[in-house]
Order: structure tokens, then C-alpha cells, then sequence
């Protein structure tokens, strides 16, 4: 399938944008692992027009990460046109633009989700992004603001008229953050709506390879995104498409692949952020590679309290010693 002049697979798997996750040590092991789009972390475009540190940093991307979106969120409408076009200077195949981030100190001032409140305004934000860049522009939205208020299929159509080349669902309202079961029957009537010939993408809930193939069947989407089931866990990406072809699980990553996917998750977090900065962000992955793991503990607490690349090496390199004769996970 295609978005515009982009190439994908048939079904196309798509990494989710996370705050704090998805920078390019993760998205690097993910793409390794078979995704097959990948989205930056969302950047505030008066942090991009303001050139601050943070924003600026997001914007890097390599080639290797190929096709990669990047993904902008605001407010007001002249900030989010100059941010696109700032963004669209970094080199990536789309822009996408956030209309779904539920956080209270995002949505609460009109941004992310907090412009399913206001359709018309989404509209026309759309619309001049679209104008402003050369690039195919997608959007990633939930449901609606809140039970009450699901116009999704509303929302879908007017996206589609002034542009945009896809659109990711979550399916979950705003008021739902990410509690409860993702509707995905919300998804289902945009994608076999009459009136919609763009990509439609389902997001939400999908953490294993049988319930990506029972909702690619049920829900007829183009693709899945997939978030949370992959922080910790790239080898999803694989394991789902293995699925789809062959009917058959793939067994769960050994202990020395979590140990070595770590090692090149730190390797490249202190290449890209330096020191301090890559090991310390590390850390909250940790726990995520070796859940499971029993009696783990007593390494998590070394490896979030170290603070040398070589010493989180060896501790690494003495959980791989410690359990690799007893486990076969």
C-alpha cells in the first residue's frame, strides 16, 4: 500500500509516537525488528519556532529509519504552519500532526486532543498545513472528546477533504486517557465508510501477534499501530508479522537478545545524548526488557543507580551469567 508517493508493505506495521520513548535509540531497534513506519516523539511547534533545545533535538532522524514521519502539536494555527515547514526542512517522508495527546496540560489548551472540541478550527489547521509543505501530511486523533461527543467519521471526512494522506484512530476518546477497551468498531466505520478512500490505521489494545491478525480481519484497517506493547519489546513488529504469514508464535526473545537489545538501546542513547544524558534516560526501559525476568530486582536497582557506561555493561554482562543456564525464556 501506499501513503502518497511512500511504499509500504501491504499491511503496513506503524510504530506509535510516545513522549519520553520513541527518540532514535528506540526507533532504531524497533525498525531492526520489523516496523515498518515509525513517528518521532510529537514536538511542540512554539518549542520548534522558538528553537529550544528540546524541540530542535526531536528532529533528528537517520536514514536507516526510513520512511519516518515527524509528528508536530499546537495550538494556533501560524505556529503549527511555521513548524511544519521547519520540519519539513529536517528531511522526513510526511508530517504528521497530533490531534489526539489526551495529557490535561496539552489537550486542556486546545491542543492534541483538545481540538476534537473545535472540528472547524481542526479544519482549517489541517488545511494550511497541507498548503505549507510539499510532503504528504497524516494525523494521528482519537475518537472524540468524550462519549457524548464521537463525530470520528465527521472528523475523518474533513481531514480527507482539505489533504491529508492517512489517518491513525485510537480508539479511545479523550476522556478515557488509557483506561478501558479501545473501540475499534468506532475505527471499522471510517475505514468502510462510502465517502473514505484514504489509509485508515488502528491503534489501541493490540499487544500480540493473534489479536493484530483477529482485528486486521475484523476491523478491515489498512495497517496497526502499535505503542505501548513495543516499549521493552521491538521483537513485536516480527513476532506479528511471522504470525500473519506462517499461523505460527514465534518463540519470546532469550534472555540474551533482552540483554544485548539493552546494551544497543544504551549504546546508542549515550551516542545520541551523551553521557549523562543517554544513561540516565535509559533507565526506564530497563524494567521493560527483562519483565519477567525472576528475582530481577536487585540488577534493576544497580542499572538505575549506575552511572558509567562500562559499569551498566558488566552488571549486563553478570545478568546474562546469572540466569542463562537456568532460563530458557
Amino acid at each position: 500500500m501506499r501513503i502518497a508517493n511512500i511504499e509500504l508493505n501491504d499491511f503496513p506495521l506503524l510504530l506509535a509516537p510516545m513522549e519520553d520513548v520513541s527518540d532514535p535509540p528506540f526507533r532504531a531497534l524497533c525498525k531492526k525488528h520489523g516496523a515498518d513506519l515509525m513517528y518521532t516523539e510529537f514536538i511542540s511547534s512554539e518549542g520548534l519556532i522558538r528553537s529550544a533545545d528540546k524541540s530542535v533535538e526531536k528532529l533528528d532522524i537517520y536514514d536507516y529509519e526510513r520512511p519516518i514521519g515527524i509528528q508536530i502539536f499546537g495550538d494556533k494555527i501560524q505556529s503549527m504552519r511555521e513548524a511544519a515547514a521547519i520540519a519539513e526542512e529536517a528531511g522526513p517522508e510526511l508530517i504528521d500532526i497530533n490531534y489526539g495527546c489526551p495529557v490535561k496540560k496539552v489537550a486542556c489548551k486546545g491542543a492534541g486532543a483538545g481540538i476534537l472540541q473545535d472540528l472547524p478550527k481542526m479544519q482549517k489547521m489541517t488545511a494550511e498545513i497541507v498548503k505549507q509543505v510539499n510532503l504528504p501530511v497524516t494525523v494521528k486523533t482519537r475518537l472524540g472528546w468524550d462519549e457524548k461527543t464521537i463525530r470520528i467519521v465527521e472528523v475523518a471526512r474533513r481531514l480527507q477533504d482539505v489533504g491529508i494522506q492517512a489517518l491513525t484512530i485510537h480508539g479511545r476518546t479523550r476522556k478515557q486517557m488509557y483506561k478501558g477497551v479501545a473501540d475499534w468498531t468506532k475505527i471499522a466505520e471510517v475505514r468502510n465508510h462510502p465517502d473514505i478512500h484514504i489509509p485508515i490505521f488502528g491503534n489501541g489494545d493490540i499487544d500480540s501477534p493473534q489479536k493484530a491478525l483477529e482485528y486486521r480481519n475484523k476491523y478491515g484497517v489498512d495497517g496497526i499501530m502499535i505503542g505501548r506493547a513495543a516499549i521493552g519489546y521491538p521483537w513485536i513488529f516480527n513476532e506479528i508479522k511471522h504470525f500473519f504469514r506462517t499461523g505460527e508464535t514465534l518463540p519470546p526473545p532469550s534472555l540474551r537478545e533482552r540483554v544485548e537489545a539493552a546494551r544497543e538501546h544504551l549504546e546508542f542513547s549515550v551516542e545520541w545524548k551523551g553521557e549523562r544524558k543517554g544513561i540516565y534516560e535509559m533507565r526506564r526501559h530497563y524494567t521493560n526488557y527483562f519483565r519477567g525476568i525472576p528475582h530481577f530486582k536487585p540488577f534493576r536497582i544497580r542499572l538505575v543507580t549506575s552511572e558509567t557506561r562500562g559499569e551498566i555493561m558488566e552488571i549486563l554482562a553478570e545478568v546474562e551469567n546469572s540466569f542463562i543456564g537456568e532460563m530458557s525464556v
